[in-house]
């Protein structure tokens, strides 16, 4: 299609105002003609996109065949990896043998129970009530410190040793052991009585969160609690 540019003067300065088709001689808008550059470039360039795509890279597999496929693969890929590298990864800090931890390392400590109230049979441990009370919080003390990320390795038992009055006061001895090889480190910072004493702290406050109260038989006091 031939085009021809006419110019218009007006107020003493060309402008372009028409452009005339050389197959008619009818005048066509410059703007229309723009659109229509516009839309041809575009259809071009969809055009050309669609036939790279559609190329036949081996037998009838096609270019967009490879690409759609590669979007699937490489996430797989990825998380893949990622999957076998954790299961593979060995923390040195999980690698321990239990056997070798002789080293005791006893805290005393006592706390109350202020949704008890003391009776005479609670004067001895060994009497029905006191064994049931002491075996519960046993248990409770044990569940706690075993599940300790720093302390479980180490933790070897509870014991409640005394009840007496004032509400209900449990005297109790925890017992830690440890390799010799590192008992002043860990006598230091990580079987100190200050952590051993925070992570119970800690857990008796949590408690109170969670689904024991008050008046629950089993519910420690977080204020009352003592080690040494």
């Amino acid at each position: 299609m031939d085009i021809e540019m006419q110019t218009v003067k007006r107020n003493g300065n060309d402008t372009v105002g028409h452009l005339k088709n050389g197959h008619n001689g009818d005048t066509m808008p410059s703007g229309r003609l723009a659109a229509e550059v516009f839309s041809t470039s575009q259809g071009g360039v969809l055009y050309r996109m669609k036939r790279e795509l559609s190329k036949v890279v081996c037998g009838k597999v096609r270019l967009w065949m490879v690409l759609v496929l590669l979007a699937f693969i490489i996430p797989a890929v990825v998380l893949g990896s990622l999957a076998w590298c954790s299961a593979m990864y060995d923390d040195p800090d999980e690698k321990f043998d239990r056997s070798s931890f002789r080293v005791p390392r006893l805290f005393n400590g006592s706390f109350s129970l202020p949704g008890l109230t003391f009776t005479e049979d609670l004067l001895s441990v060994s009497s029905n009530q006191g064994r049931a009370l002491a075996g519960n919080l046993q248990g409770k003390l044990s569940t706690l410190y075993k599940s300790s990320p720093a302390l479980g390795r180490y933790f070897s038992k509870a014991e409640i040793y005394a009840l007496r009055n004032g509400s209900v006061i449990a005297e109790y001895r925890l017992t830690f052991v440890m390799p010799e090889e590192h008992e002043e480190q860990l006598r230091n910072f990580t079987l100190s009585r200050e952590m051993v004493y925070n992570v119970l702290r800690q857990f008796l406050y949590d408690q109170q969160g969670r689904d024991a109260s008050s008046s629950s038989s089993l519910y420690i006091d977080p204020v009352s609690l003592k080690l040494s």
